[in-house]
């Protein structure tokens, strides 16, 4: 909670500062780029190797790569390279929305910047974690938005989130240093805007867990403070097992007692 105020309040300090500098709808242009780099592709497939972040080509100056390399399609087939453009401005426009354009410039700033630290550290890099982050953060700020998978099965967005996280899991195990470099830069952007906003959900949840709890204690359950029928006092059947139930005062039985018929005529 103490860390998303702070963050609050550093981005609030830098956006007074520095707002102007930020590029509006910034998801139209990534896509824009995208678009036009696959298409170049289709055309000229060596060209989309002219776009990785390299940075050993980037020293011998070919500086435009740490940028292109966000434009780099992350299918070659048609229809999947449409999807996952699609997919990116979708995710892309709605947290622009959410946070406003300064904001979202930060959160994506710091990602390229992570994925270019990754790149010096270990080896090339794309922007499939990257843009992986910006899901991770939709997934958390619009759980029960809904799509339809393969167009046909709707589901929601957070069931997508959690089998993502999984498979970050399991590539950070098998994968290269490369690739578990490029995931820890990806996971740390995103912590960074969102540790607070779990620490926050997790403290909601235990709170309504309690709430529950007391309300519950105050309500006893009018089953277990019935009180129990009557029974036999020389079988124990009951009026809720189906016994009708007597009260007898003979002779033979002295004080009153609770006597099922059966006993009540034979006894």
């Amino acid at each position: 909670m103490i860390r998303a105020v702070v963050m609050d309040r550093i981005l609030a300090r830098l956006e007074r500062r520095f707002g102007k500098l930020a590029i509006e709808n910034l998801t139209t242009f990534i896509v824009g780029g995208m678009a036009i780099a696959f298409l170049l592709g289709m055309l000229r497939p060596q060209f989309l190797t002219m776009l990785g972040l390299d940075l050993e080509l980037v020293r011998h100056g070919q500086v435009w790569r740490l940028v292109t390399f966000l434009f780099i399609p992350t299918f070659t087939s048609p229809i999947w390279a449409i999807f996952s453009i699609y997919w990116v401005w979708l995710v892309g426009s709605n947290l622009e929305n959410e946070w406003g354009s300064f904001k979202f410039n930060v959160f994506y700033v710091i990602g390229m910047l992570g994925t270019t630290v990754a790149a010096a550290l270990t080896a090339p890099q794309s922007n499939f974690w990257l843009n992986t982050s910006l899901f991770f953060a939709f997934a958390t700020l619009f759980p029960n938005y809904q799509i339809l998978l393969f167009f046909v099965i709707p589901i929601r967005i957070k069931w997508l989130g959690m089998l993502s996280g999984a498979l970050t899991i399991y590539r950070f195990v098998v994968g290269d240093w490369a690739e578990r470099a490029a995931i820890v830069a990806a996971v740390s952007n995103y912590l960074i805007f969102f540790a607070g906003h779990a620490v926050r959900l997790v403290r909601d949840r235990n709170s309504t867990v309690r709430a529950s709890a007391r309300r519950a204690s105050m309500h006893p359950d009018p089953v277990a403070t019935r009180p129990a029928g009557r029974s036999c006092a020389i079988c124990g059947k009951t009026e809720e097992d189906g016994a009708d139930i007597r009260v007898c005062s003979c002779e033979k039985c002295g004080a009153p007692r609770n006597l099922c018929l059966e006993h009540a005529r034979n006894h």
